[in-house]
């Protein structure tokens, strides 16, 4: 954005960068720090003993506050209306979870006005922004008709450019017992229509949903299309979402909650991030999946909200940091590393996720002194100001 205010953000405590030429260790942290934002993007960062003097329009002092780059969030549902409280409260109170209960959102988001879709949308946007979250991905996929997929991506367009078709979400009522036939739709005629508004396409294969012919038809339809994949897979039981997720190079594989061995070294073996959505299991009791199986074995991991009504209504991405360390066994280190870094490369970004000279300039600031305290004070609104391409929101 040539022509925007410069600002030198002063003072700080601790910068995570995830730059280790940077700093020190895998995050850079740098002690003692500033960051001069300008043009949308970041123009200098280092020891504030060698800040540069002069050009800055605006100055903030953080007065040794922390300060990292902003969340991306990889994974998320946001195009839906009403809620399913009640469904939640029958789940932990002994229901188990079962992919069917989509069809609640599908049918009072087909019934929703585009004004509703769109307020509600943005509203979850904003939410998300003010925990900390710069960068967002949206899924269509409660609307399962070729007009409600359209309109559900030109609503999700309008708060990002992470759009994705999940078309493939469950079997819409008017398909029961004919999924083959939903799937033959959704390929012949959902994705040629969709994918000029979408840059990835998505498939929920599990038990309950689709199957791995299924679901490699959706993708391989998708990709034909020109989009990327993105596989919702291994959430509720062993299956074959980790696996073709890899075999057909998608950007990743998400939830990962049963991964076998034979998984792991897959996801190791390729480039496919494997992305964590410790807020669903949370939210449904579930399995949490084995994140240091993952990280020792090399694989990408990303962390990302899963904001749905049904099973992970939550934006916050420093919630799901504070579960992954509590509940994944990770260290606070993996745990931001994977809600910043790891959710850029995620969605295949090459200028979110770090802090570095020509990067986006997404920044946010901590109420606290170190990165660390988004595990160490779980649940306390701790993001304090939020900076996306280089202007304070």
């Amino acid at each position: 954005m040539p022509g925007q205010p410069w600002v030198v953000v002063d003072n700080i405590g601790t910068l995570v960068t995830n730059d280790p030429a940077a700093g020190t260790g895998p995050l850079g942290v740098i002690h003692d720090a500033a960051v001069v934002l300008g043009d949308g993007i970041v123009q200098w960062v280092g020891p504030r003993s060698r800040l540069p003097g002069g050009g800055a329009d605006t100055r903030y002092d953080l007065g040794g506050r922390a300060a990292l780059p902003g969340f991306v969030d990889s994974h998320a549902h946001l195009v839906f209306y009403g809620d399913r409280a009640e469904e939640f409260t029958a789940r932990v109170s002994g229901v188990p979870y079962r992919a069917g209960g989509i069809r609640a959102t599908v049918a009072a988001t087909r019934a929703a006005t585009n004004a509703e879709l769109g307020a509600n949308t943005a509203r979850l946007v904003a939410e998300a922004l003010r925990s900390g979250t710069t960068t967002i991905e949206c899924k269509s996929g409660y609307g399962q008709t070729v007009a409600d997929e359209l309109r559900s991506l030109a609503i999700a367009a309008a708060c990002t450019d992470e759009t994705t078709l999940l078309a493939a979400h469950v079997t819409p009522p008017e398909f029961e017992g004919r999924t083959d036939e939903y799937v033959q739709m959704v390929c012949e005629w959902m994705i040629p229509v969709c994918a000029p508004h979408a840059r990835w396409v998505d498939v929920f294969c599990e038990a309950g949903a689709f199957d791995a012919d299924q679901s490699r038809a959706v993708l391989e339809a998708g990709v034909a299309a020109g989009l990327t994949p993105r596989v919702h897979g291994n959430q509720l039981g062993p299956g074959p979402g980790v696996r073709l997720a890899v075999e057909l190079g998608a950007a990743s594989v998400d939830h990962v909650t049963y991964a076998t061995d034979a998984d792991v070294e897959a996801l190791a073996a390729g480039d496919t991030v494997a992305t964590l959505l410790p807020g669903a299991d949370f939210c449904t009791r579930g399995r949490y999946p084995d994140a240091r199986a993952l990280l020792d074995a090399g694989v990408t991991v990303a962390l990302a909200s899963d904001c749905n009504p049904g099973t992970s209504y939550t934006t916050s991405i420093p919630f799901a940091i504070a579960l992954a360390v509590r509940e994944l066994r990770m260290s606070p280190d993996e745990a931001v590393w994977a809600a910043t870094a790891g959710g850029a490369a995620a969605l295949r970004r090459n200028d979110i996720g770090s802090i570095r000279v020509g990067m986006r300039a997404d920044l946010i600031a901590l109420d606290a002194p170190s990165h660390l305290y988004l595990a160490y004070r779980p649940g306390v609104p701790l993001v304090r100001e939020v900076w996306t391409e280089g202007r304070l929101r």
